[in-house]
């Protein structure tokens, strides 16, 4: 995988730091972008590919609250929280989802992936496994974190399996751990890939897309 970090818009990041700055990642398949409020409209379209808002342990915003939901996310990327970026097919040129850095902790060098979505369609592809090697590369080998936390919904079956895939190892689970608009608890499991676990992970996630290479060719 040919991985590009450019970054963009902020002259205060240090390749080699934990400083969190905007920055384009680009690999073969997608190219992950700074997110935007231009990109609110493409968001409503790839949501709506199976109309991903329908499905309650998720995070994807209805049509109606996507606005809403990248200011939120610009305002806790203005408070060096987060680093959101929207999901965009290099083939279609089309933006199919959204992911971002969030809970960045800089003191203790910690971050974690999440509100990660995909269009249906490709949902299940080699996708997400590109999207997550670009992140982690970033993450571990230019923010220097010595650890990435992901955190999925008990009921979320499909996202615990997909992060068990990236290599990632079950730290536990918040029971009660947070409430939804709805008066429902959440449980939360919480998965993790340390400093040196790294290379193996990267290894094992370079080998799959090779392979997903090989059998689309």
């Amino acid at each position: 995988m040919n991985i590009r970090s450019d970054s963009s818009g902020n002259n205060n990041h240090k390749t080699g730091s934990n400083c969190i700055a905007p920055v384009t990642l680009v690999g073969n398949q997608v190219t992950l972008e700074p997110l935007s409020m231009a990109h609110v409209s493409s968001l409503q379209n790839a949501a709506t590919d199976g109309e991903l808002w329908q499905l309650w342990f998720t995070s994807v915003p209805s049509p109606d609250q996507t606005v809403s939901y990248v200011q939120t996310a610009l305002m806790m990327a203005e408070q060096q929280a987060a680093l959101p970026f929207v999901v965009r097919d290099k083939q279609s040129n089309t933006v199919i989802g959204s992911t971002r850095f969030c809970n960045v902790d800089q003191k203790n060098r910690r971050l974690e992936i999440g509100y990660t979505w995909y269009a249906k369609r490709f949902q299940r592809t080699a996708i997400n496994t590109e999207a997550k090697s670009l992140l982690l590369t970033h993450a571990f080998e230019q923010l220097k974190v010595i650890a990435v936390e992901f955190r999925t919904h008990w009921h979320n079956q499909a996202s615990r399996a997909a992060i068990a895939r990236l290599g990632a190892k079950q730290d536990g689970v918040l029971r009660n751990h947070q409430q939804t608009a709805e008066g429902v608890y959440r449980d939360t499991v919480v998965f993790s890939i340390i400093e040196s676990e790294w290379p193996a992970v990267k290894q094992n996630l370079l080998y799959k897309l090779a392979q997903s290479r090989n059998i689309v060719g």
